[in-house]
């Protein structure tokens, strides 16, 4: 039983509740107010929480004591080559969520990704900042047609989804289902889209990361190329490996 489902029945139970001790003159009425503030609270988190498993279940993080896994957000985009080069450098795997969008507009990227052994997976086709108020019909078309736009260059369908912005809802949970994919998050997250200091972003990342990890990053910004040597260079100096997120979380990457 999802989270979401549990709330909702506690829910209901907590109005009855107040109902029969607010006519029975046992409490005030604005009790009623305070349980649906707690509940709409916990909606929210819930939505922007993809580790919480609130709506869906995705899987963030993985059970080995050294491997960590890294994954890219939103390419192809400006500095992705760069990044790609790093990895290829330093014979590291990575998975590269992709908006379908960019995908179509650079498949010598994608193409590159797929050939050398990196994990495509799907990040909407439009990653709108309205995507999470479409209807699951909507939100599954967009899923569906980034699909194809992988599978057109490199002859590969993805079943791992990253919702985009990672923000989950009913509708989400709906679409991933009839899509027949699986939802991947994550369980440390770079914030490398506001970092201003690499040596602080490699810093917090060393401080932070553990054995099963997913780190979140975005190969669109040029602080995450960067610093990706050298994360790397000092990951393995304290004993992580890397490896690819579909092996880390034991998914099948692609049809």
């Amino acid at each position: 039983m999802r989270p979401f489902v549990l709330v909702n029945i506690l829910f209901v139970l907590a109005l009855l509740g107040i109902d029969i001790l607010y006519l029975t003159g046992y409490i005030a009425w604005w009790w009623l107010l305070v349980v649906i503030v707690i509940y709409l609270h916990l909606l929210v988190l819930g939505a922007i929480y993809i580790g919480w498993n609130f709506y869906l279940y995705s899987h963030n993080k993985g059970k080995s004591t050294n491997a960590i896994a890294l994954s890219f957000d939103d390419g192809p985009a400006a500095c992705t080559a760069a990044i790609l080069d790093v990895l290829k450098q330093q014979n590291v795997p990575a998975a590269f969520f992709t908006i379908g969008k960019n995908a179509v507009a650079n498949p010598d990227l994608v193409a590159r990704w797929h050939s050398e052994g990196h994990l495509i997976g799907n990040h909407s086709y439009e990653h709108g900042f309205n995507f999470d108020w479409k209807s699951a019909k909507a939100m599954l078309q967009e899923i569906n047609k980034t699909n194809e736009a992988v599978k057109n260059i490199t002859g590969v369908t993805p079943l791992l989804f990253r919702p985009p912005y990672g923000v989950t809802n009913p509708n989400v949970a709906k679409a991933v289902r009839l899509s027949g994919m699986q939802s991947v998050g994550w369980s440390l997250r770079s914030f490398d889209t506001k970092a201003k200091h690499g040596d602080v972003l490699v810093d917090k990342l060393l401080r932070m990361a553990k054995g099963g990890d997913v780190i979140l990053l975005h190969d669109s910004m040029p602080v995450t190329a960067e610093i990706l040597t050298e994360f790397i260079t000092k990951a393995r100096e304290k004993g992580f490996t890397f490896v690819r997120v579909d092996e880390l979380l034991a998914l099948q990457a692609y049809v």
